[in-house]
């Protein structure tokens, strides 16, 4: 249950949709195996958050110490999330102290949540369509513009999107996470020039710039850059147009398919790490599930 909460308790398979939904980063604890007095049987489960559990594995020292190890591997390495599948064991009398004195195998399952940002400058046509497209894809979105009231209403009920009225293109972009993947393609030429002078000024913190347009504007775009103090290996970060590396011929220009060739673009830049041949839990970890445990 969360801390705080008055209403009924959120069961574990409840608050593991909603957390898989938001994209945010959560721990499952499965108990796998019991032998001897346990607390409960195998298939118990738990779900662990930073800040909160949900569910319960029959409390006491053993439980503390499931929801420490989960959260350990939320808080990870330099605050990055160590994802995957771990085994963990308990002699309850003897790593938890506790006098069932029974033995029990507890799955932990990390999953890190939306590691990847799209922030997108400008609520017009192709921004709409950027947002429509990315809700089914596993990335905090960012959406922005300068005018008010612009976001339409089903916007407020879309999974991992973040609707915000931002007219300062400076202190927007001074707002985002390190590694967002930004898109420029307000309703302004000379906002989004600012904005892309504001995102080169934090080029590091940028994965990837994207501008909307022409060629011809780009040329424009770059010189007034270059005069602004941006070197020619700086300005070649830009794509401008967007959605051309993804085989785009420009030749359909409605937003949809723009937006489409924009997201196809987009998907090899955020790909994670490659994948390794092994996966999931040690052979040597599932074998000693069916083994008796010692006492």
């Amino acid at each position: 249950m969360a801390p705080g909460s008055a209403s009924r308790p959120e069961s574990w398979h409840a608050a593991l949709h909603r957390l898989q939904r938001e994209g945010l980063p959560h721990a499952l604890a499965t108990q796998v195996t019991s032998a001897g007095s346990t607390p409960r049987e195998p298939g118990a489960r738990m779900v662990i958050t930073a800040d909160a559990v949900f569910d319960t594995l029959g409390g006491g020292t053993f439980e503390y110490q499931v929801i420490e190890a989960a959260r350990r591997r939320l808080s990870g390495r330099d605050g990055e999330v160590i994802a995957g599948m771990s085994l963990e064991a308990f002699s309850l009398g003897g790593r938890s102290g506790q006098c069932c004195g029974g033995f029990v195998n507890v799955l932990l399952e990390v999953f890190p949540g939306s590691m990847t940002t799209l922030t997108i400058f400008g609520a017009g046509h192709v921004g709409t369509e950027l947002v429509r497209l990315a809700a089914p894809l596993p990335w905090q979105v960012r959406w922005h513009d300068s005018r008010e009231a612009i976001f339409p209403d089903w916007a407020a009920s879309q999974p991992r999107l973040e609707c915000r009225h931002a007219p300062d293109p400076a202190a927007a972009v001074s707002e985002l996470p390190p590694g967002t993947h930004a898109l420029v393609l307000t309703h302004d030429h000379a906002e989004d020039r600012a904005l892309v002078d504001a995102l080169l000024r934090r080029s590091k913190a940028c994965a990837s710039i994207g501008l909307i347009g022409s060629r011809s504007k780009w040329a424009s775009f770059r010189s007034r850059l270059v005069v602004a103090g941006h070197s020619d290996a700086a300005l070649d970060q830009v794509r401008c147009p967007i959605g051309m590396a993804a085989g785009g011929t420009g030749r359909d220009k409605t937003p949809y398919a723009i937006a489409l060739a924009t997201i196809a673009e987009l998907l090899p830049m955020m790909q994670g790490a490659k994948r390794t041949d092994q996966r999931g839990l040690a052979p040597a970890e599932v074998r000693a599930l069916f083994r008796e445990p010692s006492m």
